[in-house]
C-alpha cells in the first residue's frame, strides 16, 4: 500500500476516534490492505497522537482469548498502544464512559515492567521482568459499524483501545505466577447475569500472552521494542460486553491472590 493511502486511512481512523463516529472497514474496499499495511497505519496514527502531546505508556494485546475468535471472525491476536490519556486507576469513584461508538468492557490481567523483556525468554525469565500485576478493565470500541471487521481492520484501528482501568497494583509473587494459568473469573453484569473464564483462555496464560507479544513485535521492524516501565494488558478473560452510562460491573477471582474489582460509570 502506498504511503499516501496509509496517511489517509490513519487520518480517517483518528478523526473517527476523536469525533466518536464510525467508518466502513478498510478491508471492505481496498484489495491492497493487509496485516502489514494495518500496522503501518497504526504507526502513523501513533505518530499523530504523539505529535499532539500524547505519550505511549504501554501496549494492549487483543483477541488473545481463543474462545471468542469465532464470535468476531478473527484467527489470532492483535496489539496496539496504551496512552497516558487512556490509562486510569479504578479507585472508588464513578467514571465517565469514554465517548466512543459501541463501547465494550473486558476484564484483564495487566503487568507493569521493571525491565525490558527479550524474545525467547522463558516464563520464569519473563516474570523476572515484571514489577507488579493488576486486575482491571479495558474499554474497547468499534470504529466499524456493528463490530464487523477483519483482524487487520482492528490492528489498524490501534487495537480498538479506548481506555484501561487498573485495580490495585500488587507484587508478582511466585504464588501468583503459578496461579495465573489456572485461576477462574466471574464477571457480573449490571443485569445480574455472569460470564466466566479462566487464565488459560488467554493464550494458555497471561505470561504466555506477553511472550506472544514479544514474538509479534520482533516480526515488525517498524515497531519499537517493549521497554522498561511499560504497562502490558494481556487480553480479555471473557467475551467483551456492551456497556452504557449507569452500569456497574464486578469481578470475582478464584484461585489467585488478586482481588476482584468493581467499576461504575456515570
Amino acid at each position: 500500500m502506498v504511503d499516501t493511502a496509509i496517511e489517509a486511512y490513519a487520518a480517517e481512523l483518528l478523526k473517527a476516534y476523536d469525533k466518536g463516529c464510525q467508518i466502513a472497514p478498510i478491508s471492505d474496499g481496498d484489495p491492497a490492505f493487509d496485516d502489514e499495511a494495518a500496522y503501518r497505519i497504526a504507526r502513523e496514527i501513533a505518530a499523530l497522537r504523539e505529535a499532539r502531546g500524547e505519550r505511549q505508556v504501554g501496549r494492549k494485546i487483543g483477541f488473545t482469548n481463543r474462545t471468542i475468535w469465532p464470535i468476531y471472525g478473527v484467527s489470532g491476536p492483535i496489539w496496539g498502544p496504551v496512552w497516558d490519556t487512556t490509562l486510569h486507576e479504578i479507585g472508588d469513584g464513578l467514571h465517565t464512559l469514554p465517548p466512543v461508538p459501541e463501547p465494550r468492557l473486558e476484564p484483564e490481567i495487566v503487568f507493569g515492567l521493571k525491565s525490558a523483556p527479550r524474545i525467547g525468554m522463558s516464563e520464569v525469565e519473563l516474570a523476572g521482568c515484571i514489577d507488579w500485576v493488576s486486575h482491571g478493565f479495558e474499554i474497547v470500541f468499534s470504529p466499524f459499524p456493528d463490530w464487523r471487521f477483519s483482524g487487520a481492520d482492528c490492528a489498524a484501528a490501534f487495537g480498538l483501545h479506548s481506555a484501561l482501568y487498573l485495580g490495585p497494583r500488587l507484587p508478582l509473587t511466585q504464588s501468583i505466577i503459578n496461579q495465573l494459568p489456572r485461576f477462574r473469573i466471574a464477571l457480573e453484569r449490571p443485569d445480574g447475569k455472569r460470564l466466566t473464564g479462566c487464565g488459560a483462555d488467554v493464550l494458555d496464560g497471561p505470561l504466555r500472552a506477553l511472550g506472544y507479544l514479544l514474538d509479534a513485535l520482533a516480526t515488525d521492524p517498524g515497531t519499537t521494542p517493549i521497554g522498561e516501565g511499560e504497562i502490558i494488558s494481556t487480553g480479555t478473560l471473557t467475551d467483551a460486553l456492551p456497556i452504557s452510562p449507569g452500569d456497574r460491573w464486578t469481578t470475582r477471582l478464584d484461585g489467585i491472590d488478586l482481588p476482584g474489582v468493581t467499576i461504575a460509570f456515570r
